[in-house]
């Protein structure tokens, strides 16, 4: 079975239908699940799933947010310890009693959810409950350094291995977790959503990583919903539908447009772009945002002199790679940045000055962060409260909490953005991460905002739920909402964008038209050293 060699992945439109390079894949079966069934509280996610890896394949595992995927996963690496089958290794059954039991037989798991210590440095993560000790006693501090060292240069990764967690960007932490799966040495890599949060340039480096593992005999399971990367790197692919094994069979033989139908039963028109927006009057005017930041390296410029105009029922984008800072760009226009800021803000033509999140609402600005379940959601409460939180302060009377109206609220927002649930007393840890990423947005939308901020609405979420909300972005720019969304996916960027304002080492670097904008025109305004005499297409 061949495995395509992707080109630049999120930089050719023809990536799919390139030449690829041959690398062959073992045909025995290293892990196996049999029949697999599980339950939680008497509510069945998988159904008698058969499922099996050989050494050296890249195997792709597809589905829509609640297929079963991660469940299945959990499963193999011994996370979930009751259910109904059987899993074999290299043949033989076993029965994992835990994570640990499960690395023992060279199995390791990087999670969709980051699994990191945000108060320790890089080194301590990577080597966390394996730390080399110096006559069984004192932690190696030196030798766990210069190894966590070696692993972030494998990947390419030009992280200090002193820095803390807390410290990083999100998709930085993506890459520590793959660094810290490395360093078990498996010979069974489960990857649940390695790129969610990765940049062209960290997902390019992520798939030589792969393809050098499978060729040093590794059999990898990889979690994914962006199909043209399961198309470019997998060797065969499972798709998973409502807990139920649908299709298994070689990438080769399967196009996009089967998968889709595979995943989600109907056929999906991913691509389907509204009409160019009637641009109304300008509602937001940024003037030489810039941002510093202190650090213990000293302080950081991480914005200096971004302008731009948003106007009524437009959908601004902004692209660049990881670090670039467009996110910082929202977190400076809606007061949650932490550093010093400058530069102006007019909004509906006043002068103002945004300190904090809690002065954005009052403006009309939600912000949808980047990452729903540390700063969008909280977990263990209801979709009601979830919902109601941002508008309790107005609906609330004489310091009580209306809970009628809270949960009128809540309703509301379950029909009209058609969350998947069994109601709103329903904890939002328990919601797919599609239905999460909804409800983030319905506590917003509750609030009636003129400005939306969205910061990687999609990430992590299935191709079905990723069209919801597409079609929900339209339907509110075309009700006259300003909408700003960064992404890093470039196809979303291109398809959601009325213009794409385009960012570099914190710099903007140019502002593209609807007409102007591809894929290739925004890497070169994005690629340090690339195309960044400051150009305007609008």
């Amino acid at each position: 079975m061949a495995r395509r060699e992707p080109g630049e992945l999120e930089h050719s439109r023809d990536r799919t239908t390139a030449a690829a390079q041959h690398v062959p894949v073992e045909s025995g079966g290293v892990l196996a699940a049999r029949a697999v069934s599980k339950e939680f509280s008497g509510v069945r996610v998988l159904w008698d799933v058969d499922f099996e890896l050989r050494r050296g394949e890249v195997h792709a595992l597809m589905g829509e947010n609640g297929a079963g995927k991660s469940t299945l996963m959990k499963i193999l690496a011994g996370v979930h310890t009751d259910y109904v089958g059987a899993i074999e290794v290299e043949g033989a059954a076993v029965q994992f009693a835990g994570v640990r039991e499960a690395e023992r037989a060279g199995i390791a798991i990087i999670h969709q959810e980051l699994n990191l210590v945000p108060e320790l440095p890089v080194a301590d993560n990577i080597f966390l409950g394996r730390e080399p000790l110096i006559a069984g006693l004192l932690v190696d501090r030196r030798a766990m350094r210069n190894a966590a060292q070696s692993l972030l240069h494998r990947l390419g990764i030009d992280l200090d291995p002193d820095v803390r967690i807390a410290d990083l960007r999100v998709g930085e932490q993506q890459l520590v977790e793959i660094a810290k799966a490395l360093s078990l040495e498996a010979r069974i890599l489960i990857m649940d959503e390695p790129t969610s949060a990765l940049s062209a340039a960290e997902c390019e480096i992520l798939f030589k990583v792969v393809r050098q593992l499978a060729r040093a005999g590794v059999a990898i399971i990889y979690i994914s919903h962006r199909i043209d990367e399961v198309m470019a790197i997998a060797d065969r692919v499972t798709v998973l539908r409502d807990g139920r094994h649908v299709v298994t069979a070689p990438i080769a033989e399967l196009g996009r447009e089967a998968i889709i139908r595979a995943m989600v039963g109907r056929a999906i028109d991913e691509h389907a772009r509204r009409a160019a927006a009637d641009r109304g009057a300008p509602i937001l005017a940024v003037r030489d945002l810039s941002l510093e930041i202190s650090r213990r390296q000293g302080a950081k410029q991480v914005l200096a002199g971004v302008s731009f105009d948003l106007h009524r029922g437009e959908v601004l984008g902004i692209g660049g790679l990881l670090g670039a800072g467009r996110t910082e760009i929202l977190e400076t226009i809606f007061g949650s940045a932490e550093g010093r800021r400058g530069g102006s803000i007019v909004l509906d033509g006043a002068a103002v000055e945004i300190a904090s999140p809690i002065a954005a609402q009052k403006l009309g600005l939600a912000l949808v962060p980047e990452d729903r379940k540390a700063r969008g959601l909280h977990l263990t409460a209801p979709i009601r409260d979830n919902v109601a939180l941002p508008s309790i302060g107005t609906i609330s009377r004489f310091g009580f909490r209306a809970f009628a109206q809270e949960a009128a609220l809540a309703k509301k927002a379950v029909t009209d953005l058609r969350i998947r649930c069994e109601g709103i007393e329903q904890a939002a840890q328990s919601l797919s991460g599609g239905n999460q990423q909804k409800v983030v947005i319905a506590k917003w939308l509750a609030t009636a905002p003129s400005i939306l901020l969205l910061d990687e609405p999609t990430r992590g979420i299935d191709v079905g739920a990723k069209r919801e909300i597409y079609d929900l972005i339209f339907t509110l720019a075309g009700q006259g909402m300003a909408i700003i969304a960064v992404t890093s996916e470039l196809p979303e960027l291109l398809l959601l964008s009325d213009r794409i304002l385009v960012m570099c080492e914190g710099r903007m670097t140019g502002m593209l038209d609807r007409a102007a904008a591809s894929q290739e025109a925004v890497m070169r305004l994005a690629a340090p050293g690339g195309d960044h005499a400051l150009r305007s297409a609008s």
